[in-house]
């Protein structure tokens, strides 16, 4: 696992290289995810530029509660995505239970209810490839801690898309697995610590 200063010089060598400006952040994360994403989130400030869209996978025989969760503990606005609503800079989206969610080419949200992928739904490989389709380069793809393969494929769709692609360090998440499956899939941009990743969404701000 990186060091706080390599990783440090690491995110400020892959910002320098990336011409287009982040419209978009994806998240992903299955097992242990809520803890991450409290850790992660956060600190991010009221005037955040990037909308930021995650995706955990949650019972879909119950209500999500994450956007109520997370509403009360960020300066940015949070809410529940909602069907063809258009995305906002500087706005935390979740997914809800039992529906796949989708970015559409003119950046509104689409829920839908296909069968569950990789036991999943939502799927956080369908929105990322959904929005590396809508996004292109503009877009930052984030996965955390799972204990399935979901994403993998969503990461790599963002990395042929010329987006940027972060994966949560395997030996820094309470679930290995997620990690270690889009890593093997396509090597990701960076591989960080929660809290370089963090730091690496501030930075955002002034790339």
């Amino acid at each position: 696992m990186l060091d706080a200063a390599l990783a440090l010089t690491a995110i400020d060598a892959v910002l320098a290289s990336h011409r287009t400006r982040i419209a978009a952040v994806v998240i992903g994360a299955s097992a242990g995810g809520v803890g991450a994403l409290l850790k992660l989130l956060p600190g991010l400030p009221k005037q955040y530029a990037p909308a930021v869209v995650a995706v955990l996978h949650v019972p879909e025989n119950r209500q999500s509660q994450l956007a109520d969760v997370f509403a009360q503990r960020m300066a940015l606005p949070v809410r529940e995505a909602a069907d063809k609503e258009t995305l906002a800079s500087g706005t935390l989206y979740f997914a809800g239970s039992g529906y796949h969610l989708s970015v559409e080419s003119d950046y509104c949200f689409s829920l839908s209810c296909e069968a569950p992928r990789n036991f999943a739904r939502p799927s956080i490989d369908i929105l990322m490839e959904s929005a590396a389709d809508a996004y292109g380069p503009a877009l930052l793809g984030v996965l955390l801690t799972g204990a399935n393969h979901d994403g993998a494929a969503g990461m790599e769709a963002i990395g042929r898309a010329g987006g940027l692609t972060v994966v949560q360090d395997p030996q820094d998440a309470e679930v290995a697995t997620m990690p270690q499956e889009a890593i093997r899939v396509r090597r990701p941009d960076l591989v960080l610590p929660l809290d370089a990743i963090h730091t690496l969404l501030l930075k955002l701000e002034k790339n």
